[in-house]
């Protein structure tokens, strides 16, 4: 018989209860971080945007590992569209393990980093800052070696995380790098304010998902995919669920699925697809169809209708919430159904096997 956490979970329960209480309260206090960040740090991320954005940088390279990649991904979506400005993901074994030193004059460097702990990262950010580049930290950790080697640092302000698999940093780092955005836009951050409330909603709605997660108790292999906005959504879910139930888990963008990978897709090949309420959503519409067609076991994350015409589904409330602002929600019933496959499948999710909560490459 599998003993699953009560969600949300009591606070004053032993910390040695049930296998999955300390992820269960760490994605529990995801709307209290996002309004922490809107009330306490957004006038600090908007004094650094502003400075930042006086210095003109000409291109933005980001750097991150795991979990902060796909955060840096979402970073890179932003800026592209909402700025125009080029970014590229920076490969850091050309400086860490091939010893380059490119030119980065006037390039803006965002190292994102739960820990901020990680030596290639650090070094890799210090190596740029002596390359001529503008560095900005992104960490949970206003005391760590990545940010005393970085000319500026964005604190996420999650509190500590102690389950390896990591969630509240995760929502709290695009929010935080949502409002850099704005503000290197001059913009005001906003349209975020309503965020809080709406986590607060759908992390409520506990039982759905694990009613969900039932359909992949005994799955062997599992399809995500996305387009724009909500790409970073698919990679970071397959990550959740491959690092706490591990679930091979494969993410793609829709194009790119269309592209060999769909061939894979059958009948019994369970496949998610995470649909924005905007242009990422339209663009996936083919993607679907072909999916239908295959006869795929196809779950959407998104709005009703699309919900409606898949096999099961999650309905997302984000008909006023901007599509760039969806994948802080669109994560969050992805986390609880890697929580509860993982929990079904009598796996204790804040400890997967072989990881470590700061991974040491260099």
């Amino acid at each position: 018989m599998t003993t699953t956490t009560p969600y949300p979970p009591d606070p004053q329960a032993p910390h040695n209860e049930l296998p999955g209480r300390i992820m269960a309260r760490e994605m529990a206090e995801q709307p209290a971080v996002l309004r922490r960040i809107l009330s306490q740090g957004a006038p600090a991320i908007h004094q650094v945007a502003r400075e930042i954005a006086a210095r003109s940088p000409r291109f933005v390279l980001l750097t991150a590992r795991g979990t902060s990649d796909n955060a840096a991904l979402y970073a890179k979506y932003l800026l592209e569209i909402r700025l125009g400005l080029p970014c590229g993901l920076a490969s850091m074994s050309t400086i860490t393990a091939y010893g380059a030193r490119p030119d980065l004059t006037d390039v803006l460097v965002i190292t994102v980093s739960q820990s901020g702990g990680s030596p290639d990262l650090v070094a890799s950010t210090q190596a740029a800052r002596e390359a001529g580049a503008i560095t900005l930290a992104v960490t949970n950790n206003p005391d760590s070696p990545l940010a005393g080697v970085s000319e500026y640092h964005l604190d996420i302000m999650a509190g500590p995380e102690r389950a390896l698999p990591a969630t509240k940093t995760y929502t709290a780092s695009l929010l935080a790098l949502n409002l850099f955005v704005e503000g290197l836009r001059d913009g005001d951050g906003s349209a975020a304010e309503a965020l809080p409330d709406i986590a607060e909603q759908l992390l409520a709605r506990h039982d759905e998902v694990r009613t969900l997660a039932a359909r992949y108790r005994f799955a062997e292999r599992m399809v995500i995919t996305s387009r724009g906005y909500g790409y970073p959504t698919a990679k970071e879910a397959a990550l959740k669920l491959m690092e706490t139930s591990y679930i091979p888990a494969l993410s793609y963008s829709g194009a790119d699925l269309l592209h060999g990978p769909l061939a894979m897709v059958d009948n019994v090949s369970p496949v998610i697809a995470v649909v924005p309420d905007g242009k990422g959503g339209e663009a996936l519409r083919p993607v679907l169809d072909r999916l239908r067609g295959r006869g795929a076991d196809l779950v959407v994350i998104g709005p009703r209708q699309q919900v409606e015409q898949a096999s099961a589904g999650f309905v997302l409330p984000t008909e006023d919430v901007a599509e760039e602002l969806q994948p802080i929600l669109e994560i969050l019933p992805l986390q609880l159904l890697a929580y509860e496959v993982t929990i079904a499948r009598g796996q204790d999710p804040d400890a997967p096997r072989a990881l470590a909560k700061v991974t040491e490459t260099r």
